[in-house]
């Protein structure tokens, strides 16, 4: 090993919600240093969702959202005797959130609605009743480890 590994960062919870993964995800939203427009479209979208669903407080969605989404197993490619296999192997904690919110905020920007915050709350809605695009892709990938389930005593 080169360098000695980086330290983990302590995050900040995000002001309304007070809430570790939330931050991150804002984080991940935005684009070009604009923290205060990113949280303006997140709170937004929440708000939407909590209109849509008055029954369930906007955030619960969201958290269920982010579940139905988040991979517990992928594939890692892995080259044994010239040939490359796809290893299946187990996600850990932390890139299984990151892997979720990259799904959701991929998805929900190749959606049809007006707004940003409006393609986030339908990708939201849609990911907590179990459908939509950022679902799908987490079925392909359990799928794909599913199918390559044979080479997984080439494990690491």
């Amino acid at each position: 090993m080169r360098k000695a590994r980086a330290k983990k960062r302590i995050q900040t919870p995000d002001p309304r919600f007070n809430d570790v993964l939330i931050s991150r995800f804002i984080n991940c939203m935005m684009q070009d240093g604009k923290k205060s427009q990113s949280r303006k479209i997140f709170y937004d979208a929440i708000d939407i969702v909590g209109g849509k669903l008055p029954e369930e407080e906007g955030v619960e969605v969201f958290r269920r959202a982010l579940n139905n989404i988040m991979p517990t197993v992928e594939v890692k490619a892995r080259r044994v005797g010239g040939s490359t296999f796809q290893i299946p192997t187990e996600v850990k904690p932390e890139r299984r959130v990151a892997l979720g919110t990259k799904w959701m905020l991929t998805y929900c920007r190749k959606r049809n609605e007006k707004s940003m915050a409006e393609k986030l709350a339908g990708e939201i809605l849609a990911a907590a009743k179990g459908e939509g695009s950022s679902v799908k892709k987490k079925e392909d990938t359990h799928k794909m480890a599913d199918a390559n389930k044979a080479f997984s005593h080439f494990r690491v």
